[in-house]
């Protein structure tokens, strides 16, 4: 009649010969033999979860004896699980692609590295950088007197900061005299 089930589920552990005679009645003879055939499962259960349990205990005691502890079972089952996923057919395609993705975006920073040295190069090579050049050799030579010009910027830095604070030092020195 109604799409609503109106007796109850049994939960685990319930007496099934009651749940049973609920729904449907049962001889006596019936009801006897269901009795009987759940006190043997059940049994059946006490025996295998203390055969357990003693298992289990002979299994910690051969680990003690081989000095298996609990962190080093942990590191087998890791080590275990990472030989199982690197062994995918998943795994092995993405080390793959990532493998080939970093040798494009290494080849492609080299290239890049290429093209900076070379606009380096070009610059160094520009008739405005070689006039900026003349000019700092022309001021170094101004400052610095006559010594033997060279092309490097730093040390014509250090020759004017060199040669400012000489005339600092020489000025200081004749106004205490005077």
């Amino acid at each position: 009649p109604g799409l609503l089930r109106t007796d109850s589920i049994p939960e685990v552990g319930e007496d099934a010969a009651a749940t049973v005679g609920m729904s449907e009645t049962l001889s006596e003879e019936e009801q006897d033999e269901l009795r009987k055939e759940l006190a043997k499962v059940e049994e059946e259960i006490q025996t295998l979860s203390q055969v357990l349990a003693a298992k289990e205990k002979h299994l910690a005691e051969i680990k003690r004896k081989l000095g298996i502890n609990s962190l080093q079972e942990l590191k087998q089952n890791l080590t275990k699980s990472w030989q199982d996923v690197t062994s995918t057919a998943a795994y092995k395609k993405t080390s793959e692609t990532l493998s080939q993705a970093g040798q494009r975006a290494s080849a492609a920073f080299s290239s890049v590295g290429s093209v900076i040295t070379k606009k380096f190069e070009d610059v160094k090579n520009s008739s405005t950088f070689k006039s900026f050049e003349e000019k700092v050799e022309n001021l170094k030579s101004k400052v610095g007197g006559s010594k033997p010009a060279s092309g490097d910027f730093g040390e014509v830095l250090n020759s004017a900061a060199n040669a400012s604070a000489t005339e600092t030092i020489a000025e200081q020195t004749q106004e205490e005299t005077h």
